[in-house]
């Protein structure tokens, strides 16, 4: 499941590293390319936030598929 999570990890950071070489390329992003890298931000916080769910379970002698998805909102709103 980890290697499944670290791949998605990457195919979504490359979607997001195109969006941004468009941009830098002098092509001005569509409010539909905006948009979806702002999804792609809370994809990606929300599946490292997972991930990470499941490594400390692990490490705890707990169940990794006891991890959860947490909502856009938990994740986007972290205290440092």
């Amino acid at each position: 499941m980890d290697d499944q999570m670290v791949h998605r990890i990457n195919e979504l950071v490359e979607e997001e590293h195109q969006l941004h070489k468009h941009a830098k390329a002098g092509n001005p992003l569509s409010d539909e390319d905006r948009q979806r890298l702002a999804d792609l931000e809370v994809q990606l916080d929300q599946c490292w936030d997972l991930l990470r769910q499941r490594r400390a379970r692990r490490a705890a002698g707990q169940d990794p598929d006891g991890a959860t998805v947490r909502s856009a909102n938990v994740v986007e709103h972290y205290q440092q």
